[in-house]
């Protein structure tokens, strides 16, 4: 784990800057070859279409961070919220605001929306996975501590550290990242079949619910929020349901269509 990959005088160049670059970079270029690939030409429009998502995305992932996971000490320290390059981005924050970008922009350039969004979805679980390695090098989206000779211990230099000190903690960010690459792969499956549009993007946001509630039980840089769950949590039960009941109007409206995706 190495935090910092040079310095400018005292201001440090992270290595959570470069690799959440990387993320977003990842997605782009995958994005491209899917839509190149599916011959409509919306490739043309993608790497517009990133920028847009990226720029929304970090104010949406700053301000979900800053709100709902760490106001007891952005409010104290206001001045601090606009710096993202120090680490503190909620995913699903920043994903909820690249989505509404998206959607501004798909509709500003009379793009179809879920065919694209289909094309799409393996791309950012994709990026989200590049990104959960930022978190890991930056020491934030930690685990809490295992109670055994198991786990990650992180440097001194990072929050991890400050809030449990030299334990062995559950590796949260780790197995996120890995977790989104093996739902990248049956997007993938899931694609190669017939199937109503909308679904596979729908598809994604349930996959992605379920393995984020599932990984907030041994999160352990925040605490909880209502009724014994994490802020994360009410927003990934939230997200699915909401989901799901989209895949289904997806199946029962789209699938009889001649235009369904293969």
């Amino acid at each position: 784990m190495h935090q910092y990959l040079f310095f400018i005088g005292d201001f440090p160049i992270r290595m959570y800057g470069l690799f959440f670059s990387l993320g977003i970079f990842s997605g782009c270029i995958a994005g491209y070859y899917f839509l190149k690939k599916d011959g409509h030409g919306w490739h043309e429009s993608l790497f517009d279409l990133g920028l847009t998502i990226a720029v929304a995305g970090i104010i949406g992932g700053r301000l979900w961070d800053v709100f709902f996971f760490d106001w007891d000490y952005y409010h104290n320290h206001l001045l601090e919220i606009p710096y993202v390059w120090q680490g503190g981005m909620a995913i699903q924050g920043g994903l909820i605001f690249a989505f509404a970008a998206a959607f501004i922009f798909f509709r500003g350039r009379k793009i179809p929306i879920l065919p694209v969004a289909d094309l799409l979805a393996p791309a950012i679980i994709l990026g989200q996975s590049v990104g959960r390695m930022a978190n890991f090098l930056n020491g934030d989206a930690f685990g809490h501590p295992t109670g055994s000779d198991f786990g990650l211990l992180y440097p001194h230099t990072t929050l991890a550290y400050a809030t449990y000190g030299a334990q062995p903690l559950w590796p949260a960010e780790v197995w996120e990242g890995q977790g989104d690459i093996l739902i990248f792969v049956l997007l993938l499956w899931f694609s190669s079949f017939r199937h109503a549009r909308g679904t596979v993007f729908f598809l994604y946001i349930m996959l992605y619910s379920v393995l984020r509630f599932c990984l907030e039980w041994i999160r352990g840089d925040y605490g909880v929020l209502l009724w014994g769950l994490k802020s994360a949590q009410l927003t990934s039960i939230a997200a699915f349901i909401l989901a799901l009941g989209a895949f289904l109007y997806c199946r029962w409206k789209y699938s009889s269509e001649d235009d369904r995706q293969s």
